[in-house]
This record gives C-alpha cells, sequence and structure tokens, in this order.
C-alpha cells in the first residue's frame, strides 16, 4: 500500500502547499487551501493489468435481479420514510438541530433490531458507554442485542465493524470521528470528507448498512463539506420545534425510494412515538365556528395531511403594519396579501397579520395558498368558515385558483376525518364524493373561493 502525506491543496488554481495559509501565494484567493491526503509513489505513466481482469460492461436486461432483500425496520413510520426498509450497504445520513432527537431516534432503532434478531453495533463519539447506558434504561430498551462502542478514531471503528458484522451499524457522529492520518481537527471538512468516504466504502465492499448522524449549521444545513450529501445514498432530516412534542423526519434524498416522504413522532419521556394518524392528532384541538382558522389539505411526499392554518388580523398601532408568520413562507404570506387587497377588495394596507401552523409543522407546498388566504379573509371580515370544510389550492397573481396534484388522494383523508365539504380548483372532473355524500365544489377564483367557504355575514 503507498504512503500517504498530508499537503494543502487550493481549490481555486490547484497550487500544492506543504502548510496551511489564510491566503493562496499563486491566485490571492482566501480560505482556500484544503488540507488532503497524496500518495508519495506517482502513478505510472503505463497501466498495469488489473487482477482479475477489467468488468465487462453488460445490457441491463441481462444483470441478475438476485440483490439482497430489504431489512424490514420494526418502526413503520421510519419504514415508509426510508422507501420500505433498509438496504444491505445503504448508507444514511441523519440531521438536525441539537436536542431534536437524533439520538433517542437512533438508539431506539437499534434495540428495536436487534429484538428482531438483528444485532446492530451503535458508536457514539460524543457520549460514554455509561451515559448510553442512562440513556437506554430511561427509555425502557431491551439491549439484550444492542453493541455498544464509544470511539473517536476512525480505525478503531472500522476494525469494530470488520469483527462484528453487525446488521446494522450507526455513527453518532462524523463530527466527532478522527482519521489519524490527516493533521486536522475532526469536524473540519476535510475529516469529514474522509471519514464519510471511509465508512461508505466498508458499507458497499461488505454488505453492511450504516446511518451516519450529521451536526447542522446556524442556518439549518448539515455541517461539513456537501459532497458529503453526494455521497450518502440517503438523507434524512429530523425536523420539530423543541417546545412542541411532534417531530417529522423527512426524507430529501433516497436512490431506493421516493423523496420527501415523511415519519411523524411525538417526543416523549419514553422516548419517540410513532403518531400512525397525524392528520387526527393536528385537528384535536380545532375549534369549529372561529373565525380565522381554516382546514387545509396538504401533501408530504405520498402522504396527505390535514392541518389547521390560523389567522388574526388586527388593526396596526405603527406607521408600517406587521405581517408575522410560523410554518409557512412569509414571502408567500405577502404575495396572498397583496392578491387579497387588489383582486379580492379586502382592505389589508393598515392590518397587522399573524399566520400560524398549528403543531409546529413547516409546509412549504403551493396547496395551502388558499388556505392561507381564506384565513385572512376570515380573521378580517370576522365570519367563520362553514363547518366541515376542508380547501386547498394554489392562488395566481390575478387571483385566479390553480390545481395541484393528487387531488383524489387528499379528498379520501378529508372524508376519512369526518369532513364532508371540499372548496378546490376547477380542473379536470373528479369521480370522488358522488357516491358517498362528499360535496365538491371547484372554482376558478379566488372572490368565489372566499364567497363560498365563509358563513354569511
Amino acid at each position: 500500500m503507498a504512503k500517504t502525506r498530508t499537503r494543502y491543496v487550493c481549490q481555486a488554481c490547484g497550487e500544492v502547499r506543504p502548510r496551511w495559509a489564510g491566503r493562496c501565494p499563486s491566485c490571492g484567493e482566501w480560505n482556500t487551501l484544503v488540507e488532503t491526503l497524496i500518495s508519495e509513489e506517482r502513478a505510472s505513466a503505463t497501466r498495469e493489468p488489473r487482477p482479475g481482469g477489467a468488468p465487462q460492461a453488460q445490457p441491463l436486461s441481462q444483470i441478475p435481479r438476485d440483490a439482497q432483500r430489504r431489512l424490514k425496520v420494526p418502526m413503520a413510520e421510519l419504514d415508509r420514510v426510508l422507501g420500505g426498509g433498509i438496504v444491505p450497504g445503504a448508507v444514511v445520513l441523519v440531521s438536525g438541530d441539537p436536542g431534536i432527537g437524533k439520538s433517542t431516534l437512533l438508539l431506539q432503532l437499534a434495540a428495536a433490531m436487534g429484538r428482531e434478531g438483528l444485532p446492530a453495533l451503535y458508536v457514539s463519539g460524543e457520549e460514554s458507554a455509561q451515559q448510553l447506558c442512562l440513556r437506554a434504561d430511561r427509555l425502557a430498551l431491551d439491549a439484550e442485542h444492542l453493541l455498544v462502542l464509544a470511539e473517536t478514531e476512525l480505525e478503531g471503528i472500522l476494525d469494530e465493524i470488520e469483527a462484528t458484522k453487525p446488521c446494522l451499524a450507526i455513527v453518532d457522529s462524523v463530527q466527532s470521528v478522527r482519521y489519524g492520518a490527516l493533521e486536522s481537527s475532526p469536524g473540519s471538512v476535510t475529516q469529514v470528507r474522509e471519514c464519510t468516504n471511509a465508512l461508505l466504502r466498508l458499507a458497499k465492499a461488505r454488505g453492511i448498512p450504516i446511518f451516519i448522524v450529521g451536526h447542522v449549521t446556524k442556518s439549518g444545513a448539515i455541517a461539513g463539506p456537501r459532497i458529503m450529501e453526494h455521497m450518502v445514498d440517503t438523507v434524512l432530516y429530523l425536523e420539530g420545534e423543541r417546545f412542541h412534542a411532534y417531530r417529522l423526519l423527512r426524507s430529501v434524498k433516497n436512490r431506493f425510494g421516493s423523496t420527501d416522504e415523511i415519519g411523524v413522532f411525538e417526543m416523549r419521556e419514553s422516548g419517540m412515538v410513532e403518531v400512525p394518524n397525524p392528520s387526527q392528532v393536528f385537528l384535536e384541538e380545532h375549534l369549529p365556528n372561529s373565525a380565522g382558522s381554516t382546514v387545509v389539505a396538504t401533501l408530504e411526499g405520498t402522504r396527505p395531511l390535514l392541518v389547521e392554518i390560523q389567522a388574526l388580523a388586527s388593526r396596526a398601532s405603527l406607521e408600517h403594519p406587521r405581517r408575522t408568520c410560523n410554518g409557512v413562507d412569509i414571502n408567500r404570506l405577502l404575495l396572498l396579501t397583496a392578491v387579497l387587497s387588489k383582486r379580492v377588495g379586502l382592505r389589508l394596507g393598515d392590518q397587522d397579520l399573524f399566520v400560524n401552523l398549528v403543531g409546529g409543522l413547516r409546509i412549504r407546498e403551493p396547496a395551502v395558498d388558499l388556505g392561507i388566504a381564506i384565513a385572512v379573509a376570515s380573521s378580517h371580515l370576522n365570519r367563520p368558515v362553514r363547518q366541515d370544510l376542508v380547501v386547498f389550492g394554489e392562488v395566481g397573481l390575478a387571483g385566479e385558483l390553480r390545481s395541484v396534484g393528487r387531488t383524489e388522494q387528499r379528498l379520501r383523508e378529508a372524508a376519512k376525518l369526518g369532513f364532508r365539504r371540499a372548496v378546490l380548483p376547477k380542473g379536470r372532473h373528479l369521480e370522488f364524493g358522488a357516491s358517498d355524500g362528499f360535496q365538491v365544489q371547484p372554482v376558478r377564483t379566488l372572490a368565489e373561493a372566499i364567497d363560498l367557504a365563509l358563513t354569511p355575514a
């Protein structure tokens, strides 16, 4: 094996330096020198024959479909997000804010896999083995088949995975792991990249799935080089407000399943508890006949969710009215406010507007536009939204309503929870609701939707 040494390579001009500097002496760029491993032996100009011969290309139709079966996850919400189980040899990156529940969720996963006869190895670089025992006792986990290792050296972690050959390995976290061949400290760009690459090679060579915990920056992005997200097979984000009990596990990348799938959990004393029917949970405290409250049918991945949107319009006490929202995009609220003022005729220029998505959720889908607009109009006019009504649709700048996808799936979820009517954009003809008493009211403009949704003055 060729010996390696560390050098600092400029990402702008490619200059190689023996020591780090804040500014590259060749091109003059700042903060571009990155620590890199370089082999001391130069590659030969002539290629030597590879042992066993080079792999031959073959038609896709002739490749055998005898891949290993997925490992079934005993946690249904996590199984949904992963696309129906864990693929052997897959590398999954789990990220989220500090204290959101990443370690708790993965420790529960490791214990649940052990109960199914699939031993798991939990490697902790931030907690001692005794601290993990205290957490397992608090969560009342069956740790008989759960292996625990408190280690921060990459070589020791790789050796232990090779020796134990677990069905699942968890590394918490990659920012605490150090590769001894590098001089930089753990958590640096080079350390994170090389450690992730080493874990990836081991997972693919041995067919062992590895879950890696990654920290996030102040802006909410995964800390470390962006190439880490491209290297792994799946990227999961654990979202939620720390002062709310509910957590959303969202898939933003998945090579073995659909993206934007979500799993809903509730944080309790006993750990992360699955929520099989989140729509019912989010609407438990919904007050009917209250002005400024609307129920919206949204879609997270392939999963329909019914959520409550609340709005409050009050006369502004300052010269410039406030626009505040929680759980939805502030720019979307500003756009809808302009449409309500210009196209519908509501005088909102002297009104403070506050919009809240109940339950600590964050939704970016345009289908919530209609719900936000109707909630604002309901609060401003002091007219409650009709009972048993659900709405969804995108609002255009001309005040028109634009259709959104998977309409029937949203309506089925609404009917399952007892709703009997829906206001939605006029689009394709829908067969749903014709025989079971569900009333669908398609409309063209936002003004028509507000007239149908609100009770008479």
